[in-house]
């Protein structure tokens, strides 16, 4: 039995490495990641991590174990930004508030996919200019949910978060690892 993990992100690698669990593979899942109308995000991300595990087709043992992490300002969805302008934005809104970072996790084993959700909320001090144009201009926004890293820079931004860290940084660990024993991955 081997582990296949859906997903390029090396921060859920590393997140996994920290339960000491080491997948056999990394083949990330090809899907439309496009929210559907109405959708809420946790029905978007649970969505999303099940698509990204029933796209990979596994040896007849194998687990598979994807995941999509949003983050949420009410109902709406903020997934990576696709630039600088759209970063500001979503640090723009963030400021000053709370919202939620929601992560679907799914693990495959033959037909049968077991999906999860974690919601942490995170609150972020009112950021100032200098610091929004000092973070934009770090770069660290790109590739990551709602244009911020908690493991980086951004830690310096949220004075409080509710439920998991792990789950901020892209993988509820404590979930994950529950999905993963009850699929045979220990």
């Amino acid at each position: 039995m081997g582990l296949i993990l859906g997903s390029a992100s090396p921060r859920r690698l590393e997140l996994l490495a920290q339960i000491g669990i080491v997948p056999d593979e990394v083949r990330p899942a090809d899907i439309d990641e496009t929210p559907l109308k109405g959708e809420t995000p946790r029905a978007y991300v649970r969505r999303l991590a099940e698509a990204k595990a029933r796209a990979i087709v596994p040896e007849p043992f194998d687990v598979v174990l994807c995941a999509d992490t949003t983050v949420a300002v009410g109902v709406r969805i903020m997934e990576k930004p696709v630039d600088r302008a759209e970063a500001e934005k979503f640090l723009s809104l963030l400021s000053g508030r709370r919202h939620q970072v929601i992560t679907g996790v799914a693990v495959r084993k033959g037909s049968a996919v077991a999906v999860r959700d974690v919601m942490t909320r995170v609150r972020f001090k009112r950021i100032s200019s200098a610091e929004m144009q000092a973070y934009l201009e770090s770069n660290e926004w790109q590739g990551k949910a709602g244009g911020y890293g908690i493991q980086g820079l951004a830690a310096a931004l949220i004075p409080s978060i509710n439920g998991s860290y792990s789950n901020v940084v892209g993988l509820p660990l404590a979930e994950t690892a529950a999905l993963l024993a009850g699929a045979g991955i220990r």
